[in-house]
């Protein structure tokens, strides 16, 4: 029982990880690289992105069952856990593929005009960020032992 009490805090917590160093530090970075371009950066930043989907969706279905039969994280725990279902699901197949088939365009040489999905994926991911944050605190306080002050006697 203690194992998956950790693991509640350890699923979400790597894929924290995942995502900042993919979402917030990998892509701005390889745009620096000498010689990349930008559709080689898209054409890199496709796989990344396609790898970090995965992980999130792997970490999302562990981080759920280990949540049931029910809810064992509690109230907040299942809210911030539904939360994540909407937003990751929102990304993936609300943002995802048209920003898929933009990146086809410029890899293709052409330009695809102005567009805010850039920016509404950055939202899905910051809110992805906050929600995990949320439940590795929420899970943690399940796993810490409760103290007592020594003046609360």
């Amino acid at each position: 029982m203690r194992a998956v009490l950790a693991l509640r805090v350890i699923v979400p917590s790597v894929w924290l990880g995942a995502l900042v160093a993919l979402s917030f530090v990998e892509t701005p970075l390889k745009f620096l690289g000498p010689g990349i371009t930008v559709p080689l950066g898209l054409g890199i930043g496709r796989l990344v992105f396609n790898a970090l989907g995965v992980i999130g969706a792997v970490a999302l279905i562990a981080t759920t069952l280990l949540a049931l039969p029910r809810p064992r994280v509690g109230r907040a725990g299942g809210i911030l856990i539904g939360a994540l279902w909407v937003v990751l699901a929102a990304e993936q197949f609300l943002v995802r593929p048209p920003l898929n088939a933009r990146s086809d365009i410029v890899i293709a040489g052409g330009d695809p005009g102005e567009s805010m999905l850039h920016y509404v994926y950055i939202v899905c991911d910051v809110a992805i960020l906050g929600l995990l944050i949320a439940l590795i605190v929420v899970a943690a306080r399940r796993v810490l032992p409760r103290t007592v002050p020594a003046d609360a006697s």
